[in-house]
């Protein structure tokens, strides 16, 4: 530990500051690794006065001495990639432009706010003409006027041709199911909590295009790349473990759940009664954008 701490120190001196080269950061429970020249990268940024203003031991600190930050551990990730070449780059489905605006006023960075309010209101002004549109693609503007009241609600109510009615929302319909899978010991004493004890990861199974339409790049294709949009897959994954996070972001994109079933098994048993009995469960959850 002293031998570490020595390095981290002459480090910093050979930079003129009292950071480490090299700094890891625990925003929100989730790791970054970075440089301290990145996090100093925009001036008067609310990290810029962090790591050049203040001192080390002012800091806020987790449990492993990494320095903490109570901000959206996720949305952190495109913080530090506009730090580090000072360019905006989203995936093309990307539905928390307006939270990631927020994250960029907190920590001061006003380039990279302003670059995400004109994006969001012309893409929010673009949905509203969608979503106001009652008439089959391709029909002008124009026709929506109050004298088409009449021509208007027989779009609403009259199925196109060959039975299926004409959408209101451009986006795609269909399922998404999501399986969760974990493990957890229960002990001798049966009156005490269930201890958790891991999650091997959160599966992704439907249409490939719903399913990188909802989560984006934190998606994790490896199981099976290059599937075509229209194919179905049961062996995308996320790229975190936090369930949370993917329902919000199924709610955020029109989905809500229908149905949900969980089995539990014990995958150890020992002889010995004293011993505790680790259980493995695994639950999907089916959710629905009509």
């Amino acid at each position: 530990m002293a031998l570490a701490d020595a390095e981290r120190g002459s480090s910093g001196a050979e930079s003129g500051s009292p950071f480490s080269d090299i700094i890891e950061l625990n925003v929100g429970g989730q790791v970054y690794v970075t440089r301290h020249t990145t996090l100093v990268a925009v001036p008067d940024s609310l990290l810029w006065t962090m790591f050049s203003k203040k001192s080390p031991k002012d800091l806020a600190r987790d449990s492993k001495g990494r320095f903490f930050l109570d901000r959206d551990g996720f949305l952190f990730r495109y913080i530090l990639d506009y730090l580090r070449d000072l360019q905006l780059v989203l995936p093309d489905y990307f539905p928390e432009k307006s939270r990631l605006q927020r994250e960029a006023e907190y920590f001061q960075l006003r380039e990279l706010s302003k670059r995400l309010i004109p994006r969001m209101s012309k893409e929010n002004s673009i949905s509203e003409e969608i979503c106001q549109s009652d008439t089959e693609e391709g029909a002008p503007p124009s026709s929506l006027g109050s004298s088409g009241g009449a021509e208007t609600q027989l779009l609403r109510t009259a199925p196109a041709a060959g039975g299926v009615s004409p959408s209101l929302d451009p986006r795609k319909s269909g399922y998404i199911t999501v399986g969760y899978r974990g493990s957890y010991t229960i002990g001798r004493d049966i009156q005490t909590d269930a201890k958790f004890r891991r999650v091997a990861r959160i599966t992704v199974c439907g249409k490939t295009s719903l399913a990188k339409e909802v989560f984006g790049d934190t998606l994790n294709e490896s199981r099976d790349p290059d599937r075509p949009p229209e194919r179905y897959t049961s062996r995308y994954y996320l790229k975190y473990n936090f369930l949370e996070q993917a329902f919000d972001k199924l709610t955020e994109v029109g989905f809500h759940m229908v149905t949900c079933s969980s089995t539990g098994t014990c995958a150890y048993t020992s002889n010995d009664p004293n011993e505790d009995k680790i259980w493995t469960s695994y639950t999907e959850y089916v959710f629905c954008r009509e």
